[in-house]
């Protein structure tokens, strides 16, 4: 380990990827922990409120998606040059997500202002909620340059080995937003009481000092990346090289807002109770998802690496180590789901109508756990050979060829239970195919060994 950065390149494989991995799975539950305390105080202060966040918050992942697929194209290019390297191009890239975070920040921001309520409209806001959830977005859009940035910075720090420094920057923006929200929604002492826009000004806040904390972090002299001045200036070769690969990611991220969408739309036929389930089903899968994700973060640094420095059997077992540990866990967790369905769900409600729709959901929509696992670190490692592209035709083959069609097509013959079928099989279909381009390219990078 020097100056802080782990050794990408020579350090036993299954330490390194737990710790290029446990500092993001922390960063994501952070954030989710975040996300969820904002809507419980909202939700206490009104009904009306989270309603208007509920919109807001698909806008707001349709945003994000603009950073994280430029924070991985950034990533990924920069483990490349510091594999092969060739760390003066590798250096470059904070200052150019710096133009980057700014242009687009600023971009929303005006597009936002402008085009407010048809945005708005088009995520289904009606009636009394388009008043309050334009002055949420009209407000916490301000914030949109930090949070790009921050989001844009991660990666880097992942990149250059500092998986540590990027969970502190989650942590501190998320326990800023815990402390401040109920501070300014309901009012402290001489501070009023702002509702809604006291949790948009508590989102900026946090946006703004993740956003410092990311540039002191890059600035720091242990850091491998320079921001002088004249890195300012947009270089368009290496902008071309991060949009190559973060561009697929951004469509990826687009395409998961659309699912939402849909599920929505077709869970509105069953009622209130069924789009209650879909919430409980997403929010429990999702924390065995961030895990993994988590895992697939440490994995694209390190193939990155590898790949850069020509160490090709070390990327492959790599691989191997990282579908070993997913399918493991995911086996554990599916286990424990299957088997306490019913004491999981109680957590949440104690609805009686509610939790007999919920546990055969549950347990449906997790059936296919086991091949989440192998699906997200193959995926991943795509992103850190720098093949976006491959990427994201994979994902998209899960998600709008085989999911969306099967959300429309299942209910129709199982009922309400083609939609929790729709998800799982998905996973299982996009398993076989993953895995096929998988081996595909081992038998490339094989031939390179040659």
């Amino acid at each position: 380990m020097k100056n802080g950065s782990l050794d990408l390149g020579t350090g036993a494989i299954l330490p390194l990827l737990l710790k290029m991995s446990w500092p993001s799975i922390t960063a994501m539950f952070a954030m989710a922990l975040y996300n969820l305390i904002d809507t419980f105080w909202l939700a206490r202060f009104s009904s009306e409120s989270i309603a208007a966040l509920t919109i807001c918050f698909p806008i707001q992942m349709v945003f994000g998606a603009i950073g994280v697929g430029t924070g991985v194209g950034a990533g990924s290019f920069a483990a490349r040059m510091f594999g092969a390297g060739d760390h003066a191009r590798a250096k470059q890239t904070a200052g150019q997500i710096i133009i980057l975070s700014a242009f687009l920040g600023l971009l929303i921001i005006a597009v936002t202002l402008i085009y407010h309520d048809v945005i708005l409209k088009i995520f289904g806001a009606t009636g009394d909620i388009i008043p309050l959830a334009r002055h949420y977005l009209i407000t916490v859009v301000f914030g949109s340059p930090f949070l790009l940035f921050m989001m844009m910075a991660n990666n880097l720090l992942r990149a250059e080995g500092k998986p540590n420094a990027s969970m502190y920057v989650i942590l501190v923006m998320s326990a800023i937003g815990m402390v401040l929200d109920p501070i300014l929604i309901f009012g402290w002492g001489p501070i009023p009481q702002m509702g809604i826009f006291g949790a948009a000004l508590s989102a900026i806040i946090s946006y703004f000092s993740a956003g410092v904390l990311s540039f002191y972090y890059l600035k720091l002299r242990s850091s491998k990346y320079d921001l002088h001045w004249r890195y300012l200036i947009p270089n368009f070769s290496i902008i071309s090289s991060i949009y190559q690969t973060g561009f697929p990611s951004v469509i990826m991220n687009l395409v998961f807002g659309l699912v939402l969408i849909v599920y929505n739309y077709v869970l509105g036929f069953y009622g209130s109770l069924a789009i209650a389930t879909l919430g409980i089903c997403f929010r429990i899968n999702g924390l065995v998802v961030m895990v993994l994700f988590g895992m697939g973060h440490g994995v694209m640094p390190l193939v990155g690496f590898n790949e850069g420095a020509g160490l090709h059997k070390r990327l492959m077992e790599t691989v191997n180590v990282a579908v070993k540990i997913s399918f493991i866990f995911s086996a554990a967790v599916f286990l424990l789901f299957e088997l306490c369905a019913p004491a999981i769900l109680e957590l949440f409600t104690q609805d009686a109508e509610l939790l007999e729709i919920a546990i055969p959901a549950l347990r449906i929509f997790v059936s296919m756990l086991l091949f989440i696992g192998p699906n997200l670190m193959w995926i991943n490692m795509f992103i850190g050979l720098g093949k976006g592209f491959t990427s994201m035709v994979l994902l998209l083959t899960r998600d709008a060829v085989l999911l969306i069609p099967m959300l429309i097509t299942l209910p129709s013959l199982f009922g309400i239970n083609g939609v929790w079928m729709a998800q799982p099989l998905s996973n299982l279909f996009a398993f076989f195919i993953i895995y096929f381009w998988k081996m595909r390219e081992f038998t490339l990078i094989m031939n390179k060994m040659k």
